[in-house]
């Protein structure tokens, strides 16, 4: 078959950079997977193989027995509802306020929008501390309530800037202008036009906001004290420190202190496992808003 005289030779060091760009890319796809990859194959093997460092691609002595005790321990189910509690009540509050206040800091005729932006930027370098942020939550009367572990952190100031930025570079002023002579107002403007036009930034605020939620177990260990109130990554760091400190205490019986350390072991990866697929199966449906929900705004012109 002839060649295409009319096709453009690819130079040397295009085909170079692209071979070896493609090789860094692979090698960084492998570093980031295989952690995942090796978790998933550690909670389906058999404990001394994992301890003995044997496992790499696939699991050794297949057993369930992780996910039977985990799955088998009320405790995860309560913290289950509590972390769906606190995930969708905090990510529908933390978007809704975030994608309002971006689009208010948006508009220039906003009084005094530039001093505002400052203060909030201000905030993210500067803050009081934990100890005044506790006294003031427990003056508060929220202390140990599920209405603080909704609220306490659904709102942030970059998720704020992220927004701002895209309204400033993607919503057009004369779409305002030319909404407010028919007679719309900012209330009606953001509603029924601002909004639906931004399901991209809406999406990847939801996905930031819903993430941290789930991954949350710092502010329900500081401000909670009833445990029917834990969220799941509090239970499953419970879970853990109470299976490593049955193993130490194990003490003068070396089967107990073996089966100790295997159930901890196996018990370990599987909680990893259960605590991590929720928020894995609900990326795909908003994957295809993520990339054009982050990068928009970023070209002018």
């Amino acid at each position: 078959m002839a060649k295409n005289p009319n096709k453009i030779k690819e130079p040397l060091f295009d085909r170079v950079f692209y071979i070896v760009t493609g090789i860094i890319l692979f090698l960084l796809l492998i570093v980031i997977l295989y952690p995942m990859w090796f978790v998933l194959m550690a909670s389906f093997s058999d404990a001394q193989y994992v301890n003995n460092g044997t496992i790499l691609l696939y699991p050794m002595g297949f057993t369930l027995l992780g996910y039977e005790r985990t799955i088998g321990n009320m405790d995860i189910w309560v913290g289950y509802g509590n972390t769906i509690l606190y995930t969708v009540g905090g990510t529908a509050i933390g978007t809704f306020c975030t994608v309002v206040a971006g689009y208010a800091l948006s508009r220039k005729d906003l009084p005094g929008h530039s001093i505002i932006m400052k203060l909030f930027v201000f905030t993210m370098y500067f803050q009081g501390g934990m100890v005044p942020f506790y006294i003031i939550i427990n003056q508060l009367g929220l202390m140990n309530t599920r209405f603080l572990m909704i609220i306490v952190s659904c709102i942030t100031v970059y998720n704020i800037i992220l927004v701002r930025s895209y309204f400033v570079n993607s919503l057009p002023v004369d779409l305002f202008e030319a909404a407010s002579i028919d007679g719309c107002s900012n209330a009606r403007f953001i509603f029924q036009i601002a909004l639906p036009l931004s399901k991209a930034i809406i999406a990847v605020i939801a996905l930031y906001v819903a993430v941290s939620y789930w991954n949350s177990y710092f502010y329900p260990m500081i401000f909670l004290s009833d445990s029917s109130k834990f969220p799941l990554q509090l239970w499953l760091r419970q879970l853990l420190l109470v299976a490593n400190m049955n193993t130490a205490d194990s003490g003068t019986d070396p089967a107990a202190a073996q089966q100790l350390a295997t159930m901890a072991s196996v018990m370990k990866y599987s909680t990893i496992v259960v605590s991590t697929i929720p928020i894995i199966c609900v990326y795909p449906f908003i994957q295809k808003y993520f990339v054009q929900g982050v990068m928009i705004g970023s070209i002018k012109g």
